[in-house]
């Protein structure tokens, strides 16, 4: 991590609400695959709003279920970046209902079927600071925080989930294993580690499964084994294609969310455009991860959606990388089991670490940029 300049049931949007939502986080981020801009931010927005300012359940509670208005066998995902809740983020675990841990994006978040987000950090109060650089942690009101703001799941398979040793980690599985939300990619042993959640929406099942690539300390000390607790490594491929293969028997839509790629680097390595190779052939609908600080591109692989990098979302300090603040959403819609549309919900992570939702100009300049990112991929343009 780069430091700043220095550790359920789903409340509902009504039908009016949850449409305003649904549409301007499609057409705010419809630039991210075709590059053109959208057609009217500004009065998408401002439609999103009138719609959650006339209805006092949705003053009540950002959180909303999922559009009802779905042909049959079709679902949305909602992914987001790295999450933490530590120094300038640290008050968003107070968060409120009228503001919840991820901000005025969380309406989008919650707008999807099934959302995800990587929590990277420790989940305890005790602990010693393995020796590396830097740490993070935070109490388990995270994950009730994270729930609140719409997210369905968190990945824990990162470079920063045993900052503490084994004493954090007996306390972030105990935190796992009474969590309102599941999380994946971290262990009593490798079996539990790589073990998908599986959730069936509207008769459409989905399975997903996580792990991190990135090689450091954790993914060599704290890797779990067969009787070893730890996190899931992509860097054993083998486990985890195995892992794929196992979820694709039981599932519709396999999901992987990896944490990948080089910190600062908007374009996706040699490591991760094989194993997104492998992924693809194994049978995963789609393969989305972050770790760099920055967005990378996305796009098709045959028939795999591949997301290289969703960048910072809810992020704790300042970064020496250009764009480091742009942030935003990825929405996918599958239909018959294979994505049919990315959409892209541009933000700007502010002065609190919030990533704010933007419209106009503003959302124009990061899917822009984003849409530039997807030659260096070698990836097919997204359906949208």
């Amino acid at each position: 991590m780069i430091p700043p300049a220095r550790t359920r049931t789903r409340p509902r949007l009504t039908a009016a609400a949850q449409a305003s939502v649904l549409v301007a986080g499609v057409l705010l981020a419809s630039t991210a695959c075709s590059g053109a801009p959208s057609a009217a931010p500004a009065a998408v927005r401002s439609g999103a709003a009138q719609a959650a300012a006339a209805s006092p359940e949705a003053q009540a509670d950002v959180t909303a279920g999922p559009t009802p208005s779905l042909p049959p066998g079709t679902i949305t995902l909602a992914f987001g970046g790295d999450v933490h809740f530590t120094e300038r983020t640290a008050s968003r675990l107070n968060a409120t209902p009228a503001d919840p841990a991820l901000g005025p994006i969380s309406r989008t978040v919650a707008s999807a079927d099934f959302a995800m987000v990587n929590l990277e950090t420790a989940i305890t109060t005790r602990g010693s600071e393995e020796p590396k650089l830097y740490h993070f942690r935070t109490p388990p009101s995270a994950l009730t925080a994270l729930q609140k703001s719409g997210v369905d799941a968190v990945s824990m398979a990162n470079n920063h989930a045993v900052d503490y040793g084994p004493a954090g980690l007996a306390d972030t599985l105990d935190a796992v294993h009474h969590a309102p939300i599941p999380v994946l990619g971290i262990g009593a042993n490798e079996a539990e580690a790589y073990k998908p959640y599986i959730k069936n929406i509207r008769g459409v099942k989905l399975a997903v499964v996580a792990a991190s690539q990135v090689m450091d300390l954790t993914n060599d000390k704290f890797r779990a084994g067969p009787k070893k607790p730890g996190i899931a490594s992509a860097l054993d491929t083998t486990k985890l294609v195995a892992a794929v293969k196992r979820a694709k028997a039981q599932a519709d839509v396999v999901v992987v969310y990896l944490h990948w790629g080089t910190e600062g680097q908007s374009c996706p390595g040699p490591e991760q455009k094989s194993i997104a190779a492998k992924l693809s052939a194994a049978g995963a609908t789609a393969v989305v991860g972050t770790h760099a600080h920055v967005m990378l591109g996305s796009g098709m692989l045959g028939k795999t959606y591949v997301n290289y990098g969703l960048g910072n979302l809810l992020w704790y300090g300042t970064s020496p990388y250009p764009h480091s603040n742009d942030s935003g959403i990825a929405t996918l819609t599958i239909a018959r089991g294979r994505v049919v549309k990315q959409a892209f919900t541009a933000a700007m992570v502010d002065s609190r670490g919030v990533p704010m939702p933007q419209a106009g100009a503003a959302a124009k300049s990061v899917t822009d940029r984003l849409a530039s990112l997807r030659p260096c991929t070698a990836l097919a343009p997204s359906p949208h």
